[in-house]
């Protein structure tokens, strides 16, 4: 025997009240699931400078001979151009502008992060079936991890040339 429920709702969509839902598109919901997959790992794929001269030939091509065989090691030098040190290092973190004596500065901070491991306290209070009052608490000690931030290298620009810079050993 049918519910009540059952029987106004096929009253309702005999009537057109309602339209029944579609079968579920099995093409489209797997076309969806492969295109996050692909954004998702497309975002994890390391950047190295063959990558970044295989979309910036333009760039490249501009080099001196010299210089490409820096760029494609991954190393630069003084008096180096913007672009090629975009090439052999990829995009900075941070950019800063300044003047010195006059003349036009900028400066590239590259930066990475490292993990800090700490055992620390957690606890709190919530609200749901358990302990008096329908309200619980949970605490313990655990493992808790932070990723610190800090500078990994740094270039300096002087007039859109290199002038100096660093990189941590």
């Amino acid at each position: 025997m049918a519910s009540p429920f059952a029987k106004v709702l096929s009253a309702a969509i005999v009537s057109g009240c309602a339209e029944p839902v579609p079968p579920l598109n099995w093409g489209m919901l797997k076309s969806l699931v492969s295109l996050f997959a692909l954004v998702a790992f497309a975002s994890c794929v390391p950047s190295t400078p063959q990558a970044r001269i295989a979309q910036s030939p333009g760039k490249f091509a501009a080099l001196s001979e010299s210089r490409k065989e820096l760029v494609e090691q991954g190393e630069i030098e003084r008096g180096m151009s913007p672009d090629a040190v975009y090439l052999a290092w990829g995009s900075p973190s941070r950019s800063f502008q300044g003047s010195k004596d006059g003349k036009r500065t900028d400066r590239w901070d590259y930066a990475g992060s490292m993990p800090v491991y700490t055992t620390g306290f957690y606890g709190g209070y919530g609200y749901g079936r358990y302990g008096p009052h329908r309200r619980y608490g949970y605490y313990g000690f655990g493992p808790e991890v932070t990723y610190v931030p800090f500078r990994v290298a740094s270039v300096w620009f002087l007039n859109n040339r290199v002038d100096s810079w660093e990189r941590a050993r």
